[in-house]
């Protein structure tokens, strides 16, 4: 049987957080998709194709990583992408339990899909999207948490 996965999410920003779940899940699968949610409900620091490519920037040296934007629901994503199998990242037991209610409605909505979730390595336990903005508008030193090019591109968004 043939096995697409998705990483969904949302982020704004990535982070090295991510990059973890997304390195170590490419190890574990012959193909991952990030699927970047526009997230429309979500005030977002960066638009959908910026994300997609800054995204993009941080994997291209994972073979076996593509990056895809993506509006509506997960589920219509996952069936057009024809993908069986989610990743979620699981940091603390609130994950879990708003992931599993996902989990439970994914499951009605597209049988067959399966999610797997991994937990960041431990230097990464803490680091959120959230954390990293809101460093970063405070003027913190955010250079360890994300991608250089990530790091820049924060900064810049922040002087405007």
């Amino acid at each position: 049987m043939s096995t697409h996965v998705i990483y969904p999410g949302t982020f704004d920003p990535v982070t090295n957080g991510h990059l973890d779940i997304i390195v170590r899940a490419a190890s574990m699968f012959d193909h991952i998709t990030v699927g970047v949610a526009e997230s429309p409900s979500k005030k977002t620091m960066f638009e959908l194709d910026e994300r997609v490519e800054l995204l993009r920037d941080a994997v291209a040296h994972i073979p076996n990583v593509s990056v895809e934007g993506f509006s509506g629901l997960l589920v219509d994503f996952a069936k057009q992408q024809q993908a069986n199998v989610l990743v979620r990242g699981l940091r603390t037991t609130m994950d879990f339990e708003y992931e599993f209610g996902l989990t439970s409605m994914y499951r009605k909505l597209l049988p067959g899909l399966e999610s797997v979730f991994l937990t960041p390595s431990e230097e990464y336990a803490f680091l959120s999207s959230t954390i990293v903005r809101e460093v970063a508008i405070h003027g913190g030193d955010i250079r360890q948490f994300v991608p250089q090019q990530v790091a820049a591109k924060i900064k810049l968004k922040i002087m405007k």
